[in-house]
C-alpha cells in the first residue's frame, strides 16, 4: 500500500539518524551513571572537598548528561533545536507549577549545601527527625538514628524548621542530676560533687565543673 511504501521510504532515507541517535542515547545513558559514580568516588576519596556536596554535584551532572543527550537524540529525527529548546522550556514551566514541592526541595538542598548548618557524618536534629548525615541530595537528605533506621527526609523539612547539631562544637556539657536527702549538708555535697568531677580527666577545667541546687523533690533535694 501507500502508506506502507512511505513508511518504508522514510525507515530507508533516516535509517542513519536513527541508528545514531539510538547509539547517541545508549551512550549517554551510560555516560551520566558512569559520570555521577565516578564524582561519588572522586568526593569521597578527596580529603580537600566537603563531602557534603558529592552527592548533589553527582546527580546535577547526572541529570545535565540526560537532558543534553535528550536534545542531541531528537536533533537526529529532525526537530529542530529552537523548537526542542521551546519545548523544553514549555515543558520546564509545567513542571514548575506541578512539583513545586519538589522544586522546593531543591532550592532547600543547594541552600543547606551553601549555607551548611550540618555536615556528613554530623549529628542533628529537627521537624522530628534525628539522627546521624549520611548524604545531603538534591531532593532529600539520608539520616540514620541512634537505633539504626534509616531516615529520608526532604530538603525543605530541614530548611523550614530550627535543626539542633549535637556535633559541630567541640565543647559539650554534661548535666547529671543527684538526689540527697533533706537532711543532709548541701555545702558537704557540693565539696564532694566537685572533688570526683575535677578528679576525672575527661572533665575540662574551663568552663569550670558547676555544682548547684536544681529542685526540691517529693522526697530528696536534686
Amino acid at each position: 500500500s501507500a502508506l506502507t511504501a512511505s513508511l518504508n521510504q522514510w525507515i530507508n532515507s533516516n535509517a542513519y539518524s536513527m541508528a545514531t541517535g539510538l547509539i547517541v542515547l545508549i551512550f549517554g545513558w551510560y555516560l551520566a551513571g558512569f559520570s555521577a559514580r565516578q564524582l561519588r568516588r572522586l568526593f569521597a576519596r578527596s580529603k580537600s572537598i566537603d563531602p557534603t556536596i558529592g552527592p548533589a554535584l553527582s546527580q546535577l551532572v547526572r541529570y545535565s548528561i540526560l537532558i543534553v543527550t535528550a536534545v542531541i537524540v531528537l536533533s537526529q529525527f529532525g526537530v529542530a533545536t529552537t523548537s526542542i529548546l521551546a519545548v523544553l522550556g514549555a515543558a520546564g514551566l509545567a513542571i514548575a507549577l506541578a512539583l513545586q514541592g519538589t522544586l522546593s526541595n531543591i532550592a532547600a538542598g543547594l541552600m543547606l549545601i551553601w549555607l551548611r548548618p550540618f555536615s556528613v557524618g554530623e549529628y542533628i536534629s529537627g521537624n522530628n527527625a534525628e539522627g546521624t548525615v549520611n548524604e545531603i541530595g538534591l531532593f532529600a537528605t539520608k539520616l540514620t538514628t541512634a537505633a539504626g533506621i534509616f531516615l529520608f527526609v526532604p530538603n525543605s523539612n530541614l530548611w523550614n524548621t530550627s535543626i539542633i547539631n549535637y556535633s559541630r562544637q567541640k565543647t559539650r556539657r554534661i548535666d547529671v542530676r543527684i538526689g540527697i536527702a533533706f537532711d543532709a549538708d548541701i555545702n558537704i555535697a557540693r565539696k564532694t560533687l566537685l572533688q570526683l568531677v575535677t578528679g576525672d580527666k575527661r572533665v575540662l577545667a574551663a568552663p569550670a565543673p558547676l555544682v548547684r541546687v536544681d529542685a526540691l523533690g517529693a522526697s530528696s533535694v536534686t
